[in-house]
């Protein structure tokens, strides 16, 4: 793992990550987890078996990421953000339980799309997928699918507006938005954004 930082304090298991990625104290990487470069693993992550971290992404501090859930490059998750894996979790070593995991089938995964955010506390109910740029806000419960650029909100999340790749609010217009910070101009169709270059 060259050019990558490891705490001392840091439990990481794994030799797939990227070079120029930061593991602080108390953060547990397990072996077969993938991270990509130019990550920043807060204090206290876990990151599970069969997890996969894209390049660029910002991981704080507290922030479990289980097997199945994969974060696309330039992801934010905020401090304590929570992901599923299993829709019906029992203990596996539950009498009534055993045969239920005795393979993968119960494992559904969940995909965190490019430049997303997800702000503190954010929970995310496995199966879904977060569009590309999309904003979680802190403490919301993610139960469906995001769209790109969508701003969602709750408990549970619903649409609550649409976000720039910068984070600036977009107000659409008939079918079109230019973000006041960054001036980049945005189209909508059937709720679908699209960044016009």
């Amino acid at each position: 793992m060259t050019g990558v930082f490891v705490h001392p304090q840091a439990l990481v298991e794994t030799r797939r990550i990227g070079a120029g990625t930061r593991v602080w104290a108390f953060a547990h990487v397990m072996k077969g987890a993938s991270i990509g470069r130019d990550c920043n693993v807060g204090d206290h992550a876990f990151i599970e078996a069969g997890a996969n971290v894209g390049h660029g992404v910002t991981i704080k501090n507290g922030v479990t990421i289980w097997e199945g859930v994969t974060i696309e490059d330039q992801a934010f998750l905020g401090p304590c953000v929570v992901f599923t894996n299993d829709l019906r979790p029992r203990s596996p070593r539950a009498r009534g339980a055993k045969a239920r995991y005795a393979s993968k089938d119960w494992l559904v995964k969940t995909r965190v799309g490019l430049g997303a955010s997800l702000g503190a506390n954010a929970t995310v109910v496995c199966g879904v997928r977060i569009g590309r740029y999309a904003m979680i806000g802190a403490g919301t419960v993610v139960t469906e699918d995001v769209p790109a650029h969508a701003l969602w909100l709750g408990v549970p999340g619903r649409l609550a507006g649409y976000v720039c790749e910068c984070g600036g609010s977009l107000v659409f217009k008939a079918d079109a938005a230019r973000c006041a910070p960054c001036r980049i101009r945005y189209v909508i169709r059937r709720g679908t954004v699209t960044r016009v270059d």
